[in-house]
């Protein structure tokens, strides 16, 4: 499947990689201690309420083909899986922990592990965290959109677009992700505020996608079981354990910043998702026989939009899934430099050599995940698998350890990471093994594999409090 893109169209795209490069490489000469870990891991926590806003909503948006995919197929239900369960975890997270987050001043997740528990639970932590901020689905999404418009083949898609998003990283280190990421918060905005006033003018409003979609998709559930819903409401407790709010929280200039940054951020997501699933909708309606429903925005801006606008619409996209590999990138990059090669292969040693450790993780993140996105080919498929397994281990461990008397004593910190791990992935595994006739997993006690996680570790939970109190 391929778009047909005008030349003011591939115009604007090349532009638009170049300013990417452009900001991203300049970023370096705005520091003023570029060669200090905290400068080049968090931009010296130097972030402003515009620039934190910025960053965070632009990152939060990078699965914008899984979304699409997501809307075309179960249509409203989009807002009750990947809207209304973040804004509310998102608030609990910016009263809760926000300020916290920031107080403590530290770099990554697993430092907080190893703050407050030992070093096995942050090395364990480290490994679950590793696996929940993989950029393998946005590497994924933008080898297929470079294929779909300029016919690459879609390894080299992977490989032209990596060395885009992750180059100028090597650079300007955390600060060249937050400029890149205020340039694509404009963008992805500008992008997704022009094709629906043009499918509306084109085809008809409200009305017309009422009258030209299936009725199941106008439902909250979109045909999914009420389990299926309940499960991806509780992978939005994912906002509660994502590296991506520690580490902006981290960067911020202050609490106030941290909290506030996050709530006016809520207000954006819940524009872009309405202009998102409004797409979405228009795409079924529009285009009822689509046969890659990955594909279902670019097919949208195909029949919708003239040239010039569908340049800039597939340049919002770009903007959106960039934005967030970027993030991810870096963040798995500073986890593999500071809590793997520094703390145990290194075993500490100069910290200024923090910096280099985490060139050598982005060498090594870019690879594994360029790897995954070639294995598996669902976007939403990969959310699903990697929410499901690392979120029962790492959600109480990492909450409690903010909260004074909550958090459990190193032994059971460990116990409760590896019990939600394990009988998450058992179920799992499980579910692959054994198969409806039309290729379905089946589950134990048709539980979805997170549920088990999720129980076992907060029995371990509860278990280790009593204890403890009993002792």
């Amino acid at each position: 499947m391929r778009v047909n893109l005008a030349i003011e169209d591939v115009v604007l795209i090349v532009l638009y990689f170049l300013g990417v490069l452009y900001v991203g490489f300049s970023a370096k000469r705005k520091s003023n201690a570029t060669d200090s870990v905290e400068e080049y891991l968090l931009a010296g926590r130097s972030l402003t309420l515009p620039m934190f806003v910025a960053t965070f909503v632009s990152t939060w948006y990078g699965g914008i083909l899984g979304v699409g995919e997501f809307a075309y197929k179960h249509g409203l239900s989009v807002w009750l899986v990947f809207g209304l369960p973040y804004y509310i975890f998102g608030a609990i997270f910016a009263f809760l922990l926000a300020g916290r987050v920031r107080k403590s001043n530290l770099f990554t997740i697993p430092d907080r592990l190893a703050q407050i528990y030992d070093k096995k639970t942050s090395f364990f932590g480290t490994i679950l965290t590793l696996i929940l901020v993989t950029p393998a689905p946005y590497f994924l999404m933008l080898g297929v959109f470079l294929q779909i418009m300029f016919g690459l083949d879609f390894k080299l898609g992977i490989l032209i677009g990596s060395i885009v998003s992750v180059s100028y990283l090597f650079v300007g280190g955390f600060r060249a992700d937050v400029y890149t990421d205020i340039l694509e918060f404009f963008l992805m905005f500008l992008g997704f505020g022009l094709i629906i006033p043009f499918a509306g003018l084109k085809y008809g409003w409200f009305d017309f996608i009422v009258a030209n979609v299936p009725e199941e998709i106008l439902t909250l559930t979109g045909g999914n079981s009420v389990q299926y819903i309940v499960a991806w409401f509780l992978i939005a407790v994912w906002t509660l354990v994502d590296p991506g709010f520690y580490q902006r929280c981290y960067a911020a200039k202050n609490e106030k910043v941290a909290k506030y940054g996050i709530l006016i951020s809520i207000l954006f997501w819940m524009i872009f998702d309405f202009m998102t699933m409004t797409a979405g909708l228009y795409s079924r309606a529009i285009l009822p026989e689509l046969e890659q429903p990955l594909m279902a925005y670019p097919m949208l801006a195909e029949v919708v939009l003239p040239k010039v606008a569908k340049g800039l619409f597939y340049i919002g996209m770009l903007a959106t899934i960039m934005s967030t590999l970027n993030t991810l990138v870096f963040i798995s990059a500073t986890m593999i430099g500071n809590d793997i090669i520094w703390k145990i292969i290194i075993n500490r040693g100069h910290t200024v050599r923090i910096n280099f450790y985490t060139k050598i993780g982005l060498v090594i993140t870019t690879v594994v995940s360029i790897l995954f996105a070639i294995y598996f080919p669902s976007v939403v498929d990969l959310w699903y698998i990697v929410g499901t397994l690392t979120i029962p281990g790492l959600l109480i461990p990492v909450v409690t350890s903010y909260f004074e008397g909550l958090a459990p004593s190193s032994r059971y910190a460990f116990l409760i990471m590896v019990s939600g791990f394990v009988f998450s992935f058992a179920s799992f595994v499980i579910g692959q093994i054994f198969k409806t006739p039309d290729g379905n997993p089946v589950y134990p006690f048709g539980l979805e594999p997170m549920f088990p996680g999720l129980i076992a570790s907060i029995l371990v939970y509860v278990v280790s409090k009593v204890l403890e109190r009993v002792k």
